[in-house]
This record gives structure tokens, sequence and C-alpha cells, in this order.
């Protein structure tokens, strides 16, 4: 077996790798810890993720770090969650940006403070020219809320008469969606044991491989990860067609 690097060209590499991080609050419950010592830990996971990310050749990772429902945890957990974030902006950015990761959030981020939506803006502008990865943070973010900010910015569209209602289709919505200009995710991790998808990427996880895990967020590692990808090179990827037509050879020639 050759000891080089997966490229995101083998089929057997997603392209896009979306991830739901839980667990972080109980692990360091049983741990008998405060939750912040949990999402502390969870800051080290991602770093384990996005270097496997890059070891493997994945060109994009979305990262679901807060949703829309968390503004409505305890204050101090939220505060909390705040801090280590704006922290993590501006310790990791500088780092994100020599290894060629492209950084960016979605979501609602009028809802943060001053000084991280500076960061962010920072750490944006910071890696925009960089192509090896595309880190993307979810941030006060929700599926419905995506779908519904497409759906007014098409309507601001139709009332401005630059876009007839006919118009809008499928296509017309993908295109208004977070996370646009991207392939949608091949694969989707969750951590924690729950087998849901909380509102996230509810567009475009449509066709996308779920794997689930009892692991903990803080508990990832590498293994972890190679695991889910193993699972996911030996799956039929049909996209509503049958497996006969997935096998059959694409061809436009006439058979003598």
């Amino acid at each position: 077996m050759s000891s080089e690097p997966a490229t995101a060209a083998s089929p057997r590499i997603p392209r896009h790798l979306a991830v739901i991080m839980d667990g972080n609050g109980r692990w360091a419950q049983r741990r008998r810890r405060p939750r912040v010592i949990g999402h502390r830990a969870g800051a080290r996971a991602v770093n384990v993720c996005i270097d496997f990310c890059l070891e493997r050749g994945i060109e994009a990772l979305t990262l679901f770090a807060f949703s829309s429902e968390n503004w409505g945890r305890p204050e101090d957990e939220v505060g909390a969650l705040m801090k280590l974030f704006l922290n993590a902006l501006e310790r990791e950015v500088d780092e994100l940006d020599r290894r060629g990761v492209r950084v960016r959030f979605i979501g609602e981020r009028e809802r943060f403070g001053e000084a991280i939506r500076l960061q962010m803006t920072h750490a944006e502008s910071r890696t925009q020219a960089n192509t090896r990865l595309h880190l993307t943070i979810a941030a006060s973010y929700g599926g419905r809320w995506d779908i519904a900010q497409a759906a007014r910015s098409l309507a601001v569209d139709v009332a401005a008469g630059r876009l007839s209602p006919d118009a809008i289709d499928e296509a017309a919505i993908a295109q208004r969606v977070c996370l646009a200009d991207l392939p949608a995710p091949d694969l989707f991790i969750r951590t924690g044991g729950d087998t849901r998808i909380s509102n996230f990427l509810l567009w475009q996880l449509a066709y996308t491989e779920l794997w689930f895990t009892d692991l903990l967020w803080p508990e990832l590692d590498a293994a972890t990860l190679q695991r889910a990808l193993d699972d996911y090179a030996g799956r039929e990827r049909r996209f509503g067609l049958t497996g006969a037509q997935i096998a059959a050879p694409t061809t436009n020639e006439t058979p003598e």
C-alpha cells in the first residue's frame, strides 16, 4: 500500500466533509468538571479534524460550532463559549493562513458582539486567497434560517422586477443558500451518540452520506475519522438512480 496521502480526486475520499461536534458538555460532566472545560477540549479536537482533512486531501470542511438554538443555553455557558470563540479566532488564524486554509463563517453574524464580528471579518480577509482547505464555521446558524434567507433574497429580486417568479426553481434556491460555491457535502459526521442532523445544512445534506458515532467530540482522533471514511468508501451513492444506472458506462457512441 502506498504511503502517499490520498487525494481529493479519489472516489474513496469525500470532497466535502460536514461535522456536528457534539458531546463537549457531557465529556466534562463525566469528569465532574464545568461544561466550559469540555468546550476547551473540543477546540483541540477541531485541530485534529483540520489536520486530518489536510493530510487526506479533503477540499472542504464545514463545522457546526454554534446553532441558532444554542443562544437559549444558560447565560454563563453562552458567555464562556463566546470568550473561547474569540480567543480561538485570535490564536489560530495565523497558523491556518500559513497552512493554506481559507476560513469563513455562515450564520446570523449580527447576533455576535462587535469584537467577535471584527475577528470573523479579519480571519476571512486574511485567508481569502487560500485554497488548500475551505474551512467553514457555522455559527449562530440554522438550516431553516438558511433556506428562509435564500427565499427572502429571491423575493427581493422578484419585488424589484429583476427576477420572474417562474424562474424560481431548485437551482435558483441552491444559488442563494450558504455554501453555494462549494460542492454539496459528501459525508456528514456527528459525534456524541445522537442520530439526527439538528437543523444543520438542511438543503445541502439532501444526498449526503450520514455517519454517527457515540464518541464524544473531545475524544475525536484520526482513527475515528478514518473509520468514517472507510465506511463512506464502501457505500454506493446513487442520487435517486438505480445501482445498475450508476454502474453503466456513460457514452454517446452508437453501438455497431
